[in-house]
């Protein structure tokens, strides 16, 4: 106990920072700032570009921090989060939940105040969906956790396009669908990666409740899905050539590391899937942004 307070008294700003997930929230602004790129014929003006990120961003880490006080037990069962800020002790519960409490509500007021209503509710609601609906609920009561929570992390493409306009559109509904189906594929290879581990701290992830080859089966078909689904901003008219011919490639090599994973894996094979697969999603948004701009 008396070592975990002198942790606690330790922490440093890059234990803070650890909480808010700066990674994953990159690749969030990343899909926000092409909503809002998509959602005009011109850059987007920098009084709503800045807010809008700062906001969004905020809230984002605000979610991590909340995810991570709530599994602060699973986290210290895993050996790939047993030494998050929380499992150490180098942060209090309390003072985790304060610093969540802080950044998220700073977020929603510069949405609020400098964007406009409907995205501080709708960044608000997707805080909700992950940190208390997923991570509270889901993520302890069903194998399909991520395919209905994911809905939360897809959101930021709409976020930044009603940033922009004010309102709902098909176009970035589109976008988050493609983070929507891109979710269970790029989560399920980590989950099969370490399926002990999930087993370890009883998470009813697809390979704890299904077996490891089923899961590999639904990681292939959503990899179907997902190639199908990213060929729709094209056409639909949303994207032009210089997309689709990204996106193909970028396709390709996901479903080869699907098919490879199904019908002959090696060691790595669920992990280097799962890395690529956040090159995939990365490389999509700049790719929908380098097309948009380029008239190609």
């Amino acid at each position: 106990m008396s070592e975990q307070i002198a942790l606690t008294q330790r922490a440093s700003w890059r234990e803070y920072l650890e909480l808010t997930k700066p990674r994953v929230v990159a690749l969030l602004l990343l899909t926000a700032l092409v909503g809002m790129a998509l959602a005009t014929d011109t850059w987007v003006a920098w009084d709503i570009l800045i807010p809008a990120l700062t906001g969004i961003g905020l809230m984002a880490g605000s979610a991590a921090a909340l995810n991570h006080l709530v599994d602060r037990h699973i986290d210290a069962r895993m050996a790939r989060t047993l030494r998050r800020p929380l499992p150490t002790g180098a942060l209090s519960p309390r003072k985790v939940l304060t610093f969540a409490a802080i950044i998220g509500s700073i977020g929603f007021l510069i949405l609020d105040l400098f964007v406009n209503r409907i995205t501080a509710v709708l960044t608000l609601a997707s805080l909700v969906g992950y940190a208390v609906i997923y991570t509270m609920y889901l993520k302890r009561a069903t194998p399909q956790n991520i395919v209905i929570g994911g809905l939360a992390g897809a959101a930021p493409p709409l976020l930044g396009w009603t940033a922009v306009t004010g309102e709902i559109h098909a176009y970035p509904l589109l976008l988050v669908m493609i983070v929507f189906t891109w979710t269970p594929p790029h989560f399920w290879a980590l989950a099969v990666h370490r399926a002990k581990d999930y087993a370890r701290a009883e998470i009813p992830m697809l390979p704890v409740t299904h077996g490891i080859d089923f899961t590999k089966t639904c990681i292939l078909l959503y990899t179907v899905l997902l190639g199908v689904v990213c060929i729709l901003p094209y056409l639909v008219g949303m994207s032009g050539l210089l997309y689709l011919i990204g996106v193909s490639v970028l396709n390709i090599i996901f479903l080869a590391y699907a098919w490879k994973l199904k019908v002959n894996p090696g060691k790595f094979t669920a992990w280097n899937m799962f890395k690529f697969s956040i090159w995939h999603l990365m490389i999509l948004f700049i790719l929908l942004l380098a097309d948009h701009y380029s008239g190609f």
